[in-house]
């Protein structure tokens, strides 16, 4: 590997390592509104040591899982049964004061929520809004855009396909006779932009793979050639290692009689001639 490219890996890597540092907070079930009595799982995720969740209600601020709420287990907390007072923001925060992107729960004591993305959602995607009951699901139900109707769906899913910054606002559902959910702001991220750190490796890899190829090209036909030469000349020396053997083959007996009968007549000639 040549020393540009180990730099890149090195950089890479390090980049990597520091990504992982910074937290993330997800929630489960992944819903932005929730019935009470439900129960909610909040995870810091690519946490080290010593990240905890922590929130803000109408009740406490900044206070953290395990203090009067929560059952924390280690950067993670679940709420085992929730109360409408635990609405609020919720978040990840290290022991040096770094913290990690919010999230907004709503607990319903009504009978209607409406299931929507806990976290920004990617531009270009599709979202599905679910407008669930206590009672039933799959319900025909009304969705409203920052209270403005939008439409009604048989089955209670709403799906928005290839979502825009122009999809973003506030969402809520209602159900004939059972009444409707409280809101949730839909909030659209933009794609991630191909950084000049992205562009690079790509470049890199395009250039590895080229090279790669170019020498398959040309080492390709090189063997084939070789091993064709080789091969003839093995065939041309197994013919000539033939040729040898039956030329340095020693004589029969018959042959030898033959020579010795050949040798008698020329001799008797020889001497008829000589008288």
């Amino acid at each position: 590997m040549d020393p540009t490219s180990l730099q890149r890996l090195v950089f890479l890597t390090s980049l990597l390592s520091c990504s992982t540092n910074q937290a993330r907070l997800t929630v489960t079930p992944s819903s932005s509104q929730v019935f009470e009595d439900e129960r909610v799982s909040l995870r810091c995720e690519d946490a080290s040591d010593g990240w905890t969740v922590k929130r803000n209600t109408s009740y406490d601020n900044r206070a953290e899982c395990g203090v009067d709420w929560g059952a924390p287990d280690g950067s993670s907390c679940t709420i085992g049964s929730s109360d409408t007072f635990e609405s609020g923001v919720y978040w990840c925060e290290s022991t040096e004061g770094s913290t990690s992107n919010t999230i907004t729960i709503t607990v319903s004591g009504g009978s209607v929520i409406l299931q929507s993305p806990a976290l920004p959602v990617i531009e270009g995607v599709d979202v599905t809004l679910i407008c669930r009951t206590k009672m039933a699901d799959n319900l025909p139900a009304d969705f409203y855009k920052d209270g403005v109707f939008i439409r009604t769906e048989s089955d209670g899913h709403m799906t928005l396909h290839h979502v825009s910054r122009s999809d973003e606002g506030l969402y809520k559902c209602r159900v004939q006779n059972e009444g409707e959910s409280p809101e949730s702001r839909l909030s659209v991220s933009d794609k991630p932009p191909m950084t000049a750190t992205n562009a690079t490796t790509t470049l890199s890899s395009f250039h590895l793979v080229f090279r790669v190829i170019c020498h398959l090209v040309v080492f390709c036909p090189y063997c084939i050639c070789t091993f064709i030469v080789v091969s003839l000349y093995r065939e041309r020396a197994r013919g000539n290692d033939s040729s040898v053997s039956v030329a340095m083959t020693p004589p029969t007996h018959a042959e030898q009689g033959l020579d010795d009968d050949y040798d008698d007549v020329m001799s008797a000639v020889t001497t008829e001639h000589q008288f």
